[in-house]
C-alpha cells in the first residue's frame, strides 16, 4: 500500500482502508467476503498494479476495523454508505467493482443502488442471501461434510439444534467474551473447513483463530439472521439496474458454501455477463482455477474494457 488510513464513520465504528498500485490508474474496489472476513495483502494480487489504482478496506467490524466483530450499526446499507465515503474521500468518480461470497453480495448490493459509479463486475462465489442459501450454509452442508456438520451442531444443547442460526445467535451475541469467543470459533471452523475442493489445514487454522472468527462468526450470523437487511432475491430481481454493464462471474463446481446455483441464476439474469464455471475448484479465491480466471478478468478489462 502506498496509502492507508482509518476512516471513523460513526460513534461506533472506524474503518481501515488502503491504496495501493499505480496513482494515476484505474480505480478498482476489492470488496472481501463474510461478512466479516476483512482483507489481506493476498487480496491485491489480483491486479496489475502498474495498471490499477486499487482500493480495499475491511467492513464494519472487520479486520482492522474497529471494534472487530462489532455487529450494531452494521447494515448493507450502511455499507453501501461507507463505499461512497470512501469513493468520494479518494476523489475516484468510477471503478470496477471486485467482490467474493459475501463480497459478491455487496457488490450487487451497492451497484444497484449507485450503477453510475461502477464500471464493471468481477464477482465470486456468488451468495445471494436467500432464505434458501442461508439455510443450506447452516443444514444443506451436512450433505457434503455430515462430519463437519455434526461437530458445528454439537457445540448447542441438543433441545436447540433444531434451529441452529437462532442457537448460534443466542451465543454470538452474548456479552460474556468466553461464551461468544467459543461460539465464534465454532462457527468459523464450520466455515473453514468447508472452503477448499480438499480441505487445507492452514485455512481451518487460520478460521479458528480469535482474529478472524470473531468477525466471521458475528457477522455472518447477524447478516444471515437479517438477511441482509434486503427483500427477499432482491439483488436479482433489481438487476435491471446494472444489467448494462460488463460483468464476469468465476464460480467453483464444487463450491459447498455458496452451491452454482446461484451463479447460474444470476447469470440466467444478467444479459450479457460471463459465467466461468472451474471445473475442480470449491469455494475459495485462491483455489488455482478461480484465482487464474480472476487474474484473466482484470485482464481483460485492462485490455479491452470488458470480459471475453
Amino acid at each position: 500500500a502506498y496509502r492507508q488510513g482509518m476512516l471513523e464513520v460513526d460513534a461506533i465504528h472506524t474503518l481501515y482502508w488502503e491504496e495501493c498500485g499505480n496513482p494515476d490508474g484505474q480505480a478498482v474496489l476489492f470488496l472481501h467476503g463474510g461478512p466479516g472476513g476483512g482483507t489481506s495483502p493476498t487480496h491485491r494480487r489480483f491486479f496489475d498494479p502498474a495498471h490499477y489504482r486499487i482500493v480495499l478496506f475491511d467492513q464494519r467490524g472487520a479486520g482492522k476495523s474497529t471494534p472487530l466483530g462489532e455487529y450494531r450499526h452494521n447494515t448493507t446499507a450502511l455499507l453501501i454508505e461507507d463505499i461512497e465515503r470512501i469513493r468520494e474521500m479518494l476523489g475516484i468518480e468510477q471503478w470496477l467493482v471486485f467482490g467474493g461470497s459475501w463480497g459478491s453480495t455487496l457488490a450487487l448490493a451497492y451497484g444497484e443502488e449507485h450503477p453510475v459509479r461502477c464500471l464493471g463486475f468481477v464477482l465470486r462465489g456468488i451468495f445471494l442471501c436467500t432464505k434458501a442459501e442461508v439455510d443450506w450454509f447452516v443444514n444443506g452442508m451436512n450433505h457434503f461434510y455430515p462430519e463437519v456438520h455434526q461437530r458445528f451442531a454439537e457445540a448447542v444443547p441438543h433441545s436447540e439444534r433444531g434451529n441452529l442460526l437462532q442457537a448460534y445467535v443466542k451465543r454470538l451475541f452474548d456479552e460474556e467474551p468466553a461464551i461468544y469467543k467459543e461460539a465464534a470459533r465454532n462457527w468459523s471452523r464450520y466455515e473453514g473447513s468447508c472452503l477448499f475442493l480438499e480441505p487445507q489445514a492452514q485455512a481451518i487454522e487460520d478460521f479458528e483463530s480469535d482474529e478472524v472468527s470473531l468477525g466471521i462468526g458475528r457477522l455472518e450470523a447477524h447478516y444471515m439472521l437479517n438477511a441482509a437487511f434486503m427483500d427477499e432475491d432482491q439483488l436479482v430481481k433489481n438487476i435491471h439496474k446494472i444489467r448494462h454493464l460488463p460483468a464476469v462471474i468465476v464460480q467453483g463446481r464444487y463450491d459447498v458454501i455458496c452451491p452454482p446455483v446461484s451463479a447460474y441464476r444470476l447469470h440466467q439474469a444478467w444479459t450479457g455477463s460471463k459465467l466461468h464455471m472451474i471445473a475442480d475448484a470449491g469455494h475459495a479465491a485462491m483455489e488455482p482455477g478461480i484465482a487464474k480466471e480472476l487474474v484473466r478478468a482484470t485482464e481483460q478489462f485492462k485490455l479491452h474494457g470488458k470480459f471475453l
